[in-house]
């Protein structure tokens, strides 16, 4: 062959391999819907309600519609029960009167309907069959022999009348159940089995990864790790080399220890709630002088504490409280045994 006379098909065949490998890659990663969905799911079962609000926002502004939204929170309580799938209900609700007063049209959705199926133990027992890909024994066997009525529910409520709403495909649902249980403690054999169930659905190994990373970001590295490790990656570390550890020495103006206390304390709490990196922080005060504040402060990284110190709700506490303390002290210290670390608060757990 002359390959001087093709030579014009060099390009060519470079750009459609460039093309298909660009799209290889693309289908490597969830894309933004998905990942909200994600994130919707993570920050719904574990309460996290004020991040809940934030991933509703970006889900929207990320072309997810309120029927979806809908779905995906309406299949969570089958996994975090109705107490948190209503909150996220409440929030959403109110996140959409928000958006409305702002001029914002949210796009409601292809129809949410109502399952009619006569016969909804087999319609749920045969969509469990799909994801599986293995038979189904009507009932199942071991829990399902043990007591029927929750073989009934789940294959009727959830398998039936929740997965009948096309509204979200199977993929979708297996990534915000995937999502919820990897969120949670002590599900880890449910996992694995969605994990399963979610890769018969088309889910690759490389969206997994990806789906650990929205878990790290809003959950934690410990949460994240539950994933990685059922698909053979390397969990992230979850306390880092330059982990903080520091112990603030308050004394506070007396007349002011009571304002000074009620601050402090909605700080701390919302330093939990909304920063991953703040793993302890912990106020306490003398008993034989409460003027004197001790707060313990655990940060996963020293990125971590600098993220902290630009939150608002830390720049509330420190702009406030500024008048109220009357000397600061910052020590800061080196953990004896980091491995122990991670227990330190399990037992009150």
């Amino acid at each position: 062959m002359n390959f001087l006379k093709y030579k014009w098909l060099m390009p060519v065949l470079a750009l459609t391999l460039f093309t298909t490998t660009m799209k290889a890659q693309e289908k490597m990663i969830l894309n933004a819907q998905e990942k909200s969905l994600a994130g919707i799911s993570a920050t719904t079962v574990t309460g996290k309600t004020e991040l809940l609000k934030l991933q509703l926002n970006e889900g929207l502004n990320n072309g997810l519609t309120i029927n979806e939204i809908k779905e995906a929170i309406t299949q969570l309580y089958a996994y975090s029960g109705f107490p948190r799938s209503l909150n996220a209900i409440n929030v959403f609700a109110e996140l959409l009167k928000e958006r409305k007063a702002k001029g914002i049209d949210d796009i409601e959705g292809k129809v949410i309907i109502q399952n009619t199926d006569a016969d909804k133990y087999e319609q749920g027992r045969k969509t469990l069959e799909q994801l599986t890909k293995t038979p189904q024994a009507r009932p199942a066997p071991g829990f399902g022999e043990f007591a029927p009525r929750i073989d009934a529910f789940l294959k009727e409520h959830l398998f039936a009348d929740i997965f009948a709403s096309d509204v979200l495909n199977y993929r979708q649902r297996e990534l915000v159940t995937i999502a919820a249980l990897a969120s949670m403690d002590g599900v880890e054999n449910q996992l694995k089995a969605h994990l399963a169930m979610g890769k018969n659905t088309g889910i690759t190994d490389a969206e997994l990864k990806d789906l650990s990373s929205v878990i790290h970001r809003l959950i934690g590295a410990t949460q994240a790790n539950t994933i990685l490790t059922n698909i053979g990656e390397a969990p992230v570390a979850v306390l880092k080399p330059d982990m903080m550890v520091r112990i603030s020495e308050i004394e506070i103006v007396p007349e002011h220890l009571e304002a000074y206390k009620a601050i402090l304390k909605e700080e701390a709490a919302a330093s939990i709630e909304k920063e991953t990196g703040v793993l302890a922080i912990f106020p306490m005060f003398q008993k034989d002088n409460p003027a004197q504040v001790r707060i313990v402060e655990i940060y996963a990284s020293k990125a971590a504490y600098e993220q902290h110190l630009q939150t608002s709700h830390f720049k509330q506490y420190k702009t406030t409280t500024l008048p109220m303390v009357k000397n600061l002290k910052l020590v800061d210290m080196n953990a004896l045994d980091t491995a122990a670390m991670q227990a330190i608060f399990k037992k009150i757990k």
